[in-house]
């Protein structure tokens, strides 16, 4: 790999204790940095109020397509099953008297509609967390630090990005420094 240089990619501060993580993004997010995680083997309780995190937006995607299905479910099967219409000439619906019930009773609908509403849901949501948290990733420079692999295990991490517009080699690692790290790392990647 001729002429390969290295960058910085991110500062890794290592913690023992979740109170001194929670402690260190309090004092990250009052600094104003943007791009920056809390890495921890659990999820703690209060991290998001101390990282400054907006609530999700994935309730909300997941209701829009959870609804969507519904309505279509109720269009699918009126259309099908209720009128005698033929809707962009694409075939007449045809309709069903099933015991007696006219054609396109509510009751008929519901678990189709139920079922409906719920997979589109489930897809929303799978796909609609899966872009918002920006997976998938395959590769991240965090994995280059052998100490990083401890943050499923017992200990705790903060990363800052050198993406962050406050990013500066001196002055983000005297913030770190001064959260108290057991551990702090520049971690570099190699750029061609």
């Amino acid at each position: 790999m001729a002429n390969q240089t290295k960058t910085p990619a991110l500062y890794l501060a290592e913690y023992e204790t979740p109170n001194a993580i929670a402690l260190a993004a309090m004092k990250v997010r009052d600094a104003g940095y943007q791009n920056w995680d809390c890495h921890t083997p659990y999820a703690m309780h209060g991290m998001d109020e101390a990282m400054g995190l907006k609530p999700t937006r994935i309730g909300i995607i997941s209701f829009i397509f959870g609804m969507f299905g519904v309505g279509l479910a109720v269009f699918m099967m009126q259309y099908t099953n209720a009128f005698d219409f033929n809707l962009l000439n694409v075939g007449a619906g045809y309709p069903l008297v099933i015991g007696g019930k006219p054609p396109g009773a509510f009751p008929s609908m519901v678990p189709i509609m139920f079922e409906l509403g719920i997979l589109l849901c489930g897809f929303a949501t799978l796909f609609g967390m899966l872009h918002l948290i920006k997976l998938p990733m395959h590769n991240h420079p965090i994995f280059e630090s052998d100490r990083f692999e401890a943050a499923s295990d017992d200990k705790f991490f903060l990363s800052i990005e050198a993406g962050d517009q406050k990013f500066d080699l001196k002055r983000t690692k005297a913030l770190l420094e001064a959260t108290n790290p057991t551990h702090l790392e520049l971690i570099e990647e190699e750029v061609p």
